[in-house]
């Protein structure tokens, strides 16, 4: 039980990763406060996961600040404090070479993956820097450590996560307060096969053909887990992890390698 008594909040955290390390941190005790936009699905979720009272979900979108500051505000409410802080929402958006890609389009992948981190990590500081304690976990990805074609908006947002996250480790490490990025490779979950489709047109091929792609840059050869991503997160959320701060780790199956 390695988290037990702490509280998580996680963005995006319903569905794929969110889902996963939610699942993980209540197998060790933690309770757990979900944010994701389709509030049908999130009741859903609760009922599934069968956690009682240790599990809450809180309906907005991630694109709006007063949403992700409200969902923080409803976790300290609830539980009474945030211990942990998983801002796990975000995605690729319009995908479109440089000279076609609209100040929009920019626009929304920065607010999807960096602004709804920043403002839920500002927020969540509130309660960890009285506190003393606390953890920051930002999902960023392969991307935000290398680059690809038509992914222009997407990888500028996954490198501005990685530098916030590094940042801001320097500011609060002596607070006991750590700030970690993951960066995954291709996990193939429910948003990939519902969405993928779209991102895999994009870069001129079917999903079965982009899965297989990205399998093949990496060292292992085939996609990662929602299980192997969780359990870095369990890592980085737990005592165990309170010696790692303003790291960016890989579980991308060797694909960018430092």
């Amino acid at each position: 039980m390695k988290l037990e008594g702490k509280i998580a909040a996680i963005t995006g955290g319903t569905a794929g990763l969110g889902r996963g390390i939610a699942e993980a941190y209540l197998a060790e005790g933690a309770s757990v406060a979900l944010f994701a936009r389709n509030a049908e699905k999130g009741a859903k979720v609760l009922e599934e996961l069968g956690a009682g009272d240790r599990a809450i979900f809180v309906s907005g979108d991630v694109m709006n600040q007063s949403d992700v500051e409200g969902f923080v505000d409803h976790v300290v409410e609830s539980f009474g404090t945030v211990d942990i802080l998983v801002n796990n929402a975000g995605g690729a958006g319009d995908l479109q070479p440089m000279i076609d890609l609209s100040d929009e389009a920019f626009d929304e992948a920065m607010k999807w993956n960096v602004y709804s981190t920043f403002w839920a990590s500002r927020r969540a500081l509130k309660t960890m820097i009285p506190a003393k304690s606390g953890r920051i976990i930002n999902m960023s990805s392969m991307e935000g450590k290398h680059g690809k074609a038509i992914f222009t908006a997407y990888t500028a947002a996954k490198h501005a996560v990685l530098g916030m996250t590094k940042s801001l480790a320097r500011e609060v490490g002596e607070l006991g307060i750590t700030a970690n990025s993951i960066c995954p490779g291709l996990v193939v979950t429910d948003i990939i096969k519902n969405n993928g489709p779209a991102t895999a047109k994009a870069m001129g091929m079917e999903l079965d053909e982009m899965i297989t792609m990205f399998a093949q840059e990496s060292a292992i050869k085939r996609p990662n887990t929602v299980e192997e991503i969780a359990a870095v997160a369990l890592l980085l959320a737990s005592k165990e992890g309170a010696g790692i701060t303003g790291a960016s780790i890989s579980v991308d199956g060797g694909t960018a390698q430092f």
